[in-house]
Protein backbone atom coordinates (compact mmCIF):
# COMPACT_ATOMS: atom_id res chain seq x y z
CA UNK A 1 0.00 0.00 0.00
CA UNK A 2 1.17 3.54 -0.83
CA UNK A 3 0.12 5.41 2.50
CA UNK A 4 -1.64 8.36 1.67
CA UNK A 5 0.39 11.17 3.57
CA UNK A 6 2.69 10.21 0.00
CA UNK A 7 -0.41 11.37 -2.24
CA UNK A 8 -0.57 14.31 -0.47
CA UNK A 9 3.40 15.23 -0.82
CA UNK A 10 3.08 14.28 -4.35
CA UNK A 11 0.21 16.84 -4.07
CA UNK A 12 2.47 19.67 -2.32
CA UNK A 13 5.48 18.75 -5.00
CA UNK A 14 3.50 19.15 -8.10
CA UNK A 15 1.35 22.50 -6.56
CA UNK A 16 4.74 24.25 -5.44
CA UNK A 17 6.25 23.28 -9.06
CA UNK A 18 3.05 25.02 -10.55
CA UNK A 19 3.28 27.97 -8.32
CA UNK A 20 7.05 28.60 -9.73
CA UNK A 21 5.22 29.75 -12.83
CA UNK A 22 2.27 31.71 -11.03
CA UNK A 23 3.82 32.28 -7.90
CA UNK A 24 0.80 32.94 -6.03
CA UNK A 25 0.82 34.14 -2.36
CA UNK A 26 1.84 33.23 0.13
CA UNK A 27 2.60 30.20 -1.18
CA UNK A 28 5.50 31.01 -3.52
CA UNK A 29 7.35 32.39 -0.54
CA UNK A 30 7.36 29.18 1.25
CA UNK A 31 7.71 27.28 -1.32
CA UNK A 32 10.67 25.74 0.38
CA UNK A 33 9.15 23.70 3.50
CA UNK A 34 5.98 22.99 2.08
CA UNK A 35 7.71 21.32 -1.17
CA UNK A 36 10.56 19.50 0.99
CA UNK A 37 7.90 17.86 3.54
CA UNK A 38 6.01 17.12 0.42
CA UNK A 39 9.80 15.08 -0.57
CA UNK A 40 9.60 13.74 2.44
CA UNK A 41 6.48 12.47 2.55
CA UNK A 42 6.76 10.66 -0.89
CA UNK A 43 9.72 8.89 -0.13
CA UNK A 44 8.61 7.85 3.60
CA UNK A 45 6.10 6.26 1.41
CA UNK A 46 7.80 4.84 -1.14
CA UNK A 47 9.79 2.97 1.45
CA UNK A 48 6.75 1.71 3.41
CA UNK A 49 5.44 0.74 -0.10
CA UNK A 50 8.65 -1.38 -0.20
CA UNK A 51 9.33 -3.06 2.86
CA UNK A 52 6.18 -2.06 5.35
CA UNK A 53 8.26 0.12 7.60
CA UNK A 54 8.94 3.23 7.58
CA UNK A 55 10.36 6.40 9.51
CA UNK A 56 7.04 7.98 9.84
CA UNK A 57 4.55 5.40 9.74
CA UNK A 58 6.12 3.48 12.51
CA UNK A 59 8.41 5.40 14.11
CA UNK A 60 6.73 8.71 14.59
CA UNK A 61 7.95 10.50 17.59
CA UNK A 62 11.51 9.79 16.09
CA UNK A 63 10.95 11.47 12.90
CA UNK A 64 9.51 14.73 15.04
CA UNK A 65 13.02 14.37 17.23
CA UNK A 66 14.91 14.39 14.22
CA UNK A 67 12.92 17.56 13.09
CA UNK A 68 14.23 19.20 15.50
CA UNK A 69 17.69 18.42 15.53
CA UNK A 70 17.89 19.16 12.00
CA UNK A 71 16.75 22.66 12.31
CA UNK A 72 19.28 22.86 15.14
CA UNK A 73 22.19 21.16 12.75
CA UNK A 74 21.67 23.53 9.85
CA UNK A 75 21.69 26.61 12.18
CA UNK A 76 24.98 25.71 13.28
CA UNK A 77 26.17 26.21 9.78
CA UNK A 78 24.40 29.39 9.60
CA UNK A 79 26.25 31.17 12.14
CA UNK A 80 29.24 29.30 11.42
CA UNK A 81 28.74 30.82 8.04
CA UNK A 82 28.39 34.33 9.57
CA UNK A 83 31.08 33.63 11.64
CA UNK A 84 33.90 32.97 8.69
CA UNK A 85 31.98 36.09 7.22
CA UNK A 86 32.32 38.89 10.30
CA UNK A 87 35.92 37.43 11.34
CA UNK A 88 36.96 38.80 7.32
CA UNK A 89 34.11 41.18 7.18
CA UNK A 90 33.24 39.92 4.06
CA UNK A 91 30.43 38.04 2.13
CA UNK A 92 29.74 34.31 3.44
CA UNK A 93 29.79 31.03 1.52
CA UNK A 94 26.76 31.51 0.46
CA UNK A 95 23.80 34.44 0.51
CA UNK A 96 20.33 34.54 0.41
CA UNK A 97 18.09 36.83 -1.64
CA UNK A 98 14.59 38.32 -1.22
CA UNK A 99 13.94 37.82 2.14
CA UNK A 100 12.54 41.25 2.74
CA UNK A 101 9.04 38.77 1.32
CA UNK A 102 9.02 37.82 4.91
CA UNK A 103 8.49 41.07 6.59
CA UNK A 104 9.98 40.96 9.97
CA UNK A 105 13.19 39.08 11.28
CA UNK A 106 10.55 36.63 13.63
CA UNK A 107 8.31 35.49 10.10
CA UNK A 108 12.25 34.98 8.05
CA UNK A 109 13.37 33.01 10.96
CA UNK A 110 10.64 31.03 10.95
CA UNK A 111 10.94 29.96 7.82
CA UNK A 112 14.37 29.12 7.96
CA UNK A 113 14.03 27.37 10.96
CA UNK A 114 11.12 25.06 9.41
CA UNK A 115 13.22 24.79 6.18
CA UNK A 116 16.44 23.46 8.00
CA UNK A 117 14.07 21.01 9.71
CA UNK A 118 13.43 19.01 6.75
CA UNK A 119 17.32 18.82 5.35
CA UNK A 120 18.36 15.58 8.30
CA UNK A 121 15.05 13.57 7.19
CA UNK A 122 15.21 14.27 3.64
CA UNK A 123 18.72 12.74 3.73
CA UNK A 124 18.30 10.03 5.78
CA UNK A 125 14.85 9.21 4.06
CA UNK A 126 16.56 9.55 0.61
CA UNK A 127 19.42 6.96 1.97
CA UNK A 128 16.99 4.30 3.28
CA UNK A 129 15.44 4.46 0.19
CA UNK A 130 18.79 3.96 -1.86
CA UNK A 131 19.62 1.09 0.75
CA UNK A 132 15.51 -0.19 0.62
CA UNK A 133 16.41 -0.88 -3.22
CA UNK A 134 19.62 -2.62 -2.45
CA UNK A 135 21.33 -0.66 -4.68
CA UNK A 136 24.96 -0.90 -2.64
CA UNK A 137 24.34 -5.01 -1.08
CA UNK A 138 27.20 -6.13 -3.21
CA UNK A 139 29.56 -3.49 -2.66
CA UNK A 140 32.26 -4.64 0.24
CA UNK A 141 36.01 -3.35 0.82
CA UNK A 142 38.17 -6.12 -0.25
CA UNK A 143 39.70 -6.61 3.58
CA UNK A 144 38.98 -5.40 6.13
CA UNK A 145 40.87 -2.52 8.32
CA UNK A 146 42.04 -2.27 11.76
CA UNK A 147 40.96 1.21 13.26
CA UNK A 148 43.66 1.78 16.19
CA UNK A 149 43.72 4.73 18.39
CA UNK A 150 46.18 6.79 16.16
CA UNK A 151 43.51 6.32 12.89
CA UNK A 152 41.04 7.89 15.49
CA UNK A 153 43.10 10.99 17.02
CA UNK A 154 44.33 11.49 12.89
CA UNK A 155 40.67 11.73 11.92
CA UNK A 156 39.57 14.38 15.30
CA UNK A 157 42.38 16.61 14.32
CA UNK A 158 41.14 16.61 11.09
CA UNK A 159 38.43 17.57 11.92
CA UNK A 160 39.39 20.41 13.78
CA UNK A 161 41.61 21.96 10.90
CA UNK A 162 38.95 21.07 8.55
CA UNK A 163 36.72 24.05 11.05
CA UNK A 164 39.27 26.11 12.11
CA UNK A 165 41.06 26.60 8.43
CA UNK A 166 37.76 28.81 7.01
CA UNK A 167 38.68 31.11 9.99
CA UNK A 168 42.14 31.66 9.10
CA UNK A 169 42.21 31.65 5.03
CA UNK A 170 39.01 33.14 3.23
CA UNK A 171 39.22 30.94 0.07
CA UNK A 172 35.86 30.12 -1.31
CA UNK A 173 37.76 26.61 -2.68
CA UNK A 174 39.59 25.95 0.82
CA UNK A 175 36.24 26.80 2.49
CA UNK A 176 34.62 23.66 1.81
CA UNK A 177 36.46 21.76 4.12
CA UNK A 178 34.02 22.52 6.62
CA UNK A 179 31.45 19.75 5.23
CA UNK A 180 34.53 17.54 5.88
CA UNK A 181 34.78 18.81 9.85
CA UNK A 182 31.61 17.63 11.57
CA UNK A 183 32.27 14.25 10.22
CA UNK A 184 35.88 13.77 10.93
CA UNK A 185 34.99 15.28 14.54
CA UNK A 186 32.43 13.44 15.70
CA UNK A 187 32.71 10.01 13.49
CA UNK A 188 35.25 9.11 16.30
CA UNK A 189 33.88 9.76 19.03
CA UNK A 190 30.72 7.48 17.56
CA UNK A 191 32.94 4.76 17.12
CA UNK A 192 34.59 4.63 20.63
CA UNK A 193 30.96 5.00 22.82
CA UNK A 194 29.89 2.07 20.10
CA UNK A 195 27.36 4.01 18.43
CA UNK A 196 26.59 3.90 14.46
CA UNK A 197 29.67 5.77 12.63
CA UNK A 198 30.99 5.77 8.97
CA UNK A 199 34.38 4.68 9.94
CA UNK A 200 32.97 0.86 11.32
CA UNK A 201 32.47 -0.11 8.30
CA UNK A 202 36.39 -0.04 7.43
CA UNK A 203 35.89 -3.00 9.69
CA UNK A 204 33.04 -5.26 8.95
CA UNK A 205 34.15 -3.69 5.13
CA UNK A 206 30.39 -3.44 4.27
CA UNK A 207 29.34 0.22 2.51
CA UNK A 208 26.21 0.06 2.56
CA UNK A 209 25.25 3.15 4.76
CA UNK A 210 28.81 4.93 3.57
CA UNK A 211 27.46 4.95 0.03
CA UNK A 212 23.69 5.21 0.53
CA UNK A 213 24.41 8.38 3.23
CA UNK A 214 26.76 9.82 0.39
CA UNK A 215 24.58 9.33 -3.05
CA UNK A 216 21.29 10.36 -0.48
CA UNK A 217 23.39 13.61 0.00
CA UNK A 218 23.97 14.10 -4.01
CA UNK A 219 20.45 13.60 -4.68
CA UNK A 220 18.68 15.89 -2.23
CA UNK A 221 21.57 18.58 -3.01
CA UNK A 222 20.32 17.91 -6.64
CA UNK A 223 16.91 18.92 -5.97
CA UNK A 224 18.33 21.27 -3.14
CA UNK A 225 19.32 23.63 -6.10
CA UNK A 226 16.44 22.55 -8.61
CA UNK A 227 14.08 23.82 -6.85
CA UNK A 228 15.93 27.36 -5.47
CA UNK A 229 17.00 28.10 -9.07
CA UNK A 230 12.86 29.33 -9.44
CA UNK A 231 12.27 30.53 -6.37
CA UNK A 232 11.66 34.11 -5.07
CA UNK A 233 13.39 33.44 -1.61
CA UNK A 234 16.71 32.04 -2.90
CA UNK A 235 20.43 32.02 -1.81
CA UNK A 236 23.39 31.66 -4.24
CA UNK A 237 27.52 31.61 -3.56
CA UNK A 238 29.86 33.75 -3.48
CA UNK A 239 31.97 31.90 -6.25
CA UNK A 240 34.96 33.75 -8.06
CA UNK A 241 33.85 33.65 -11.89
CA UNK A 242 35.69 30.80 -13.31
CA UNK A 243 34.20 27.95 -11.61
CA UNK A 244 33.46 25.24 -14.33
CA UNK A 245 30.47 24.20 -15.14
CA UNK A 246 27.17 24.72 -12.86
CA UNK A 247 24.15 22.68 -12.55
CA UNK A 248 21.71 25.42 -11.63
CA UNK A 249 24.00 27.89 -8.75
CA UNK A 250 25.99 25.16 -7.89
CA UNK A 251 29.82 24.03 -9.35
CA UNK A 252 29.30 20.24 -10.44
CA UNK A 253 32.16 19.39 -8.43
CA UNK A 254 30.38 20.92 -5.38
CA UNK A 255 27.34 18.45 -5.36
CA UNK A 256 30.16 16.00 -3.82
CA UNK A 257 29.96 18.53 -0.91
CA UNK A 258 26.66 16.79 -0.22
CA UNK A 259 27.93 13.92 0.39
CA UNK A 260 30.07 14.29 3.24
CA UNK A 261 27.32 16.90 4.41
CA UNK A 262 25.30 13.45 4.50
CA UNK A 263 28.35 12.21 6.33
CA UNK A 264 28.05 14.93 8.53
CA UNK A 265 24.89 14.85 9.71
CA UNK A 266 25.12 11.42 10.08
CA UNK A 267 27.93 11.74 12.73
CA UNK A 268 26.00 14.74 14.36
CA UNK A 269 22.84 13.20 14.30
CA UNK A 270 24.60 9.95 16.81
CA UNK A 271 26.74 11.92 19.02
CA UNK A 272 23.63 14.26 20.00
CA UNK A 273 21.96 11.64 20.84
CA UNK A 274 24.70 9.77 22.58
CA UNK A 275 25.18 13.24 24.74
CA UNK A 276 21.32 13.10 25.76
CA UNK A 277 20.55 10.08 26.18
CA UNK A 278 23.80 7.40 26.38
CA UNK A 279 21.93 6.00 22.31
CA UNK A 280 20.57 6.89 19.24
CA UNK A 281 17.82 4.81 17.04
CA UNK A 282 19.64 3.53 14.19
CA UNK A 283 18.44 5.14 11.10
Amino acid sequence: MFRRYGIFGLILILLVELNFIFKIQPLANWYFPIIWFGYILVVDALIYRLKKNSLISNRLGLFFGILVLSAFFWWIYEYYDMGTSFFYSSAGYWTYHNLGVFGSTLIRNIFGTLSFATAVPAVFETAELLKTVHLFDSVELKKKHRISKTFLHVMVLLGITCLVIPFVIKNVYLGQIMWLGFFFFLDPFNYTHHRPSIISHLKDKKLVIPLALFFGGIVCGFFWEFWNYWAIPRWSYTMPPLTGIKIFEMPLLGYICYGFFAWSLYAMYHSVGTILHGKTEKI
